[in-house]
């Protein structure tokens, strides 16, 4: 059985070669490889659909509860601030540069490594599944959402996110809603009551002003902002419809189905969800990781970005090395010793839950 310091040189060195293979959302097949070769190379059985790569700990019970541990491997495209070459795997003054370095190739490797550590250990409380899924930059179909109906109930999750390894107890939800606000179309220059720009303004108001009642203690309130309006072609003819699309930002108080219900008995115009299934996570902070972390000396936080925590039902907590604000960013990087310390303290929260 390998030391813990052999997993660590070895994490690094896949995080090196990941961030050398392009992997675009829905493009990741090359760092699925990759990914099939780590657990190769350790002897451990591995399943795949399309980009996703999962698998399960050596004593698998199916009496006991699960935890899951994810990671994605896909990356967003390169912006043009970029100095360095992105796909060039770099160490200077203790950073490793690339692209998908720290959003979230630090955490996918530290969470491959600590799956690896625990993988042959016996007598475990809990079964281990590792994903190391793709599509998360996108929210595609074929991400994590589409490997859950392949895997046991989940009783909790550790999502690998850049949180600097302290604890997002809950993570805002997504809703972006199509508004068309309807109206009689005509000549400018005649009287014209039913202008749907005009009838789009209480809506909007309704948007800016409407506060829902529940206040979430780590994420606080529900957030809706009005980003686009569109209608009309021409000076001179008043549309028929004017469009909006409202961007939601979800508390752990409600699903997303409350929230569009909502929004429907309150504005006079047709609404659209672009999608529903990117609903608000959270966990107790009594919650056994949560509880482990703390006891560690990390502190608990409610994060405004979306991961592929959206796609889970059960207990989950979003964790991981690297620094959220570096996500996305010209020349991104993860410090070494970030990754180091990430899978010790992986393994080592990972130990105190277990003993619970």
């Amino acid at each position: 059985m390998k030391n813990i310091e052999t997993h660590i040189q070895e994490a690094i060195a896949l995080l090196k070669s990941l961030i050398e293979t392009p992997s675009f959302s829905s493009e990741e097949d090359q760092t699925a490889l990759l990914i099939e070769n780590w657990f190769t190379q350790n002897n451990i059985p591995f399943e795949r659909e399309n980009n996703n790569i999962w698998a399960y700990n050596k004593h698998f019970d199916k009496s006991k509860p699960t935890l899951l541990l994810n990671s994605h491997h896909d990356t967003v495209k390169p912006n043009q601030g970029y100095t360095n070459n992105p796909f060039e795997a770099k160490v200077e003054d203790g950073k490793l540069f690339g692209l998908g370095s720290n959003d979230a190739g630090g955490c996918l490797v530290s969470l491959i490594a600590t799956f690896t550590h625990f993988y042959a250990v016996e007598n475990l409380p809990y079964n281990v599944v590792i994903v190391a899924s793709a599509e998360e930059e996108s929210s595609g179909k074929n991400g994590l959402n589409s490997v859950l109906k392949h895997l046991p109930e989940l009783d909790c999750a550790i999502i690998g996110e850049p949180t600097l390894m302290q604890l997002a107890v809950a993570e805002k939800g997504l809703l972006v809603l199509d508004i068309v606000v309807k109206g009689t179309a005509s000549h400018a220059a005649h009287n014209n009551p039913d202008n749907p720009v005009y009838n789009a303004m209480p809506v909007i108001e309704w948007f800016k002003s409407y506060q829902f009642e529940k206040i979430s203690e780590v994420l606080g309130p529900v957030k809706m902002t009005v980003t686009q309006v569109t209608a009309g072609k021409q000076h001179n003819v008043v549309p028929a419809e004017c469009h909006l699309v409202v961007d939601i930002r979800v508390n752990d108080c409600y699903n997303n189905t409350e929230i569009l219900e909502t929004v429907k008995a309150n504005v006079n115009a047709e609404v659209t969800p672009r999608s529903m299934h990117l609903n608000a996570s959270s966990i107790p902070v009594n919650h056994g990781l949560v509880k482990a972390g703390i006891a560690l000396g990390r502190t608990t936080y409610g994060s405004p970005t979306l991961s592929d925590q959206s796609v889970l039902y059960c207990k989950s907590l979003k964790l991981g090395p690297g620094e959220s604000l570096r996500s996305h960013s010209a020349d991104e990087f993860i410090y070494v010793h970030e990754i180091e310390e990430g899978i010790q303290l992986y393994i080592k929260i990972l130990t105190d839950f277990f003993k619970q």
